[in-house]
């Protein structure tokens, strides 16, 4: 571990806080009606086809790659805006910024946004296992980031940039940039 980063301790309090938080986002989903299992009856722990019914609604995908990323990028903020002491709460923080995220993805505006503006035409948002599986990957990506050189999270956020942009022409970046300001380009060579 290098000297310049010491390794993040979470108290057991702040572990506590961000379950609690992840299930009050459970919560907010079932009183959103987001389907608790994907309407296929099932629950995969991988599924691979990103122009299927059933993406986004099983406990991992492609994108499950960019939230494992969104903890990176989380335990770099805290890293650098946070005291020691602080940083050691921040693991709460980042389930309630990305449950945020899963609140807001599964709306109808985002919902509509990610139709109309990227190549996820059928796109229904996420049943509530695959949002309580991404708040969990994110903070594997959190923790990793945090007993990881800084060199290998980076390392490895690039490979799987790179990887699901090769594999299925998507990736975190395409889709903030596709949501953001969609480009027709890149919307018809996603949907090669």
């Amino acid at each position: 571990m290098s000297a310049l980063r010491p390794s993040l301790r979470i108290p057991r309090a702040a572990a506590i806080a961000a379950l609690l938080v992840a299930l009050a986002v459970a919560a907010i989903l079932v009183a959103m009606d987001r389907p608790p299992i994907c309407q296929c009856g099932t629950i995969k722990l991988w599924h691979g086809d990103v122009h299927s019914s059933e993406n986004s609604q099983h406990l991992s995908d492609w994108y499950t790659f960019s939230h494992v990323i969104h903890g990176f990028l989380f335990y770099a903020a805290a890293h650098f805006a946070l005291r020691a002491r602080a940083r050691g709460w921040a693991l709460p923080l980042a389930v309630a910024v990305e449950g945020f995220w899963e609140i807001l993805e599964n709306s109808p505006i985002i919902i509509n946004r990610y139709r109309e503006a990227t190549i996820a035409l059928g796109y229904s948002g996420d049943s509530i296992v695959n949002s309580m599986a991404d708040i969990g990957w994110m903070a594997l990506g959190f923790v990793l980031a945090s007993r990881l050189p800084a060199w290998a999270t980076i390392a490895l956020a690039l490979a799987f940039e790179l990887g699901t942009l090769a594999l299925i022409r998507d990736n975190l970046t395409l889709n903030v940039l596709m949501l953001a300001w969609p480009i027709d380009a890149v919307r018809t060579w996603q949907g090669g």
